[in-house]
């Protein structure tokens, strides 16, 4: 069966999880939901509700009247299901990088006789960033390990305070496995912070049945929560009385308005929540979440595991002079495809011209998301025809110069 025959029957296979009608789509194929996911249909209509009617006529009462106060619970319970967690474990209102280092310097006073940290060195550059700050901070040491490695590691040393993980490798697409990462972390000793961002809304990750301490993840992405969507944070029900963060912010004192002048922290999930959170942003998420109502994560994996294995499929035959650098085993890999190339840069470039939005990271790759509720294979094939066009006219060569301007 050609392509195009193979696009047409996975369409048809995949039709119940076709979820393009709620959302607004720009002209072309969007393959960049691996970092900003598309604007859900009904975002608009929200934000315009709490920006004229919340802020414009109620004001200060929509904390009680439109549940302001409620939502970072509220709206973290949605996504918790989403993750695998059980209502009352997920709190929504940080940025993600607030939210990591919260959650890994409350790990650390959960395991305050170990001295290491143990992160992998190709994490996300915030991640390293924010775990290098508190190891400077508190006396800590890091210690870097591909999370395939991370087993014997810690089989090797008994100082491991906290294992800090990305469920997906944000350049190669590689999922990593989270439930043996965990488990050796559990024989050691360690906690474990997960950081969901690339995995959350497109791949199952059952937080409660694989026993994760804690998890963080952004709003943006596979959630279609909008540019800037606040961040996650997973706190398992075990560790909810012991988790202490650094920064101790009134919403998550035991009475805020009592306004004592010492912090008591509240005694759920309630701990973890900060200051006062972005409340248009957080609504906008809010929202967008509505999108996964009634669909099971499972069918959303299915979808994404299709439509990446057609993308492979297709640039293995059409364009076969790039590099795939994701896993092949759909078991290996989350939801976005990277190829490497030597003028990755310049290819990204053209195909935004012909109307294929993707992204570049340095020094070599294409990614390419896959937003599963609102690609089809038809689009998937669609993006690497016009990739085949674009090294057939020598575009990548003529448009690989100063990289200034990236998506």
């Amino acid at each position: 069966m050609d392509l195009t025959s193979r696009a047409a029957a996975l369409d048809t296979e995949h039709r119940d999880t076709d979820l393009r009608h709620l959302f607004r789509l720009p002209p072309g194929v969007y393959l960049d939901g691996n970092s900003l996911g598309a604007l859900p249909a009904a975002v608009p209509g929200a934000v315009h509700e709490v920006v004229d009617r919340h802020w414009g006529q109620d004001l200060i009462a929509s904390w009680n009247r439109h549940g302001w106060w409620s939502a970072p619970q509220r709206v973290g319970d949605r996504i918790g299901r989403l993750v695998g967690a059980a209502p009352g474990q997920v709190v929504v209102g940080d940025t993600t990088s607030v939210a990591l280092f919260q959650a890994v310097s409350a790990a650390l006073t959960l395991r305050p006789d170990r001295r290491a940290i143990v992160i992998d060195p190709a994490s996300f550059p915030t991640d390293l960033y924010v775990v290098a700050g508190l190891a400077e901070l508190t006396g800590h040491h890091v210690v870097t390990a591909s999370p395939d490695g991370i087993p014997a590691l810690l089989d090797s040393r008994s100082d491991v305070a906290v294992v800090v993980a990305s469920h997906v490798d944000f350049r190669t697409g590689r999922l990593w496995d989270l439930p043996t990462v965990t488990r050796a972390a559990h024989r050691a000793g360690a906690i474990t912070v997960w950081d969901l961002s690339h995995s959350a809304g497109a791949v199952p990750v059952e937080l409660d049945r694989h026993e994760v301490d804690l998890a963080v993840g952004c709003g943006y992405k596979y959630l279609n929560g909008g540019p800037g969507a606040p961040a996650f944070t997973y706190v398992g029900h075990r560790h909810q009385a012991g988790y202490v963060p650094a920064i101790r912010a009134w919403h998550g004192h035991a009475e805020p308005f009592a306004m004592e002048p010492t912090h008591r922290f509240a005694d759920d999930v309630a701990r973890a929540r900060g200051g006062t959170p972005p409340m248009l942003s957080l609504l906008a998420l809010e929202a967008a979440l509505g999108v996964f109502d009634g669909l099971d994560i499972d069918d959303v994996r299915r979808r994404s595991s299709s439509l990446t294995g057609f993308l492979i499929e297709a640039l293995d035959e059409l364009a076969p002079e790039v590099e795939v650098v994701t896993p092949r085993d759909p078991e290996a890999r989350g939801s976005h495809v990277s190829v490497a190339h030597p003028q990755a840069y310049g290819m990204s470039q053209a195909l935004i011209a012909r109307g294929v939005t993707g992204d570049f990271r340095a020094p070599d790759l294409l990614r390419l998301g896959v937003g599963a509720p609102y690609l089809t294979h038809r689009d998937v094939l669609h993006a690497v025809r016009q990739l085949r066009a674009v090294l057939d006219g020598g575009e990548a060569e003529a448009l690989d110069g100063p990289r200034r301007t990236v998506t």
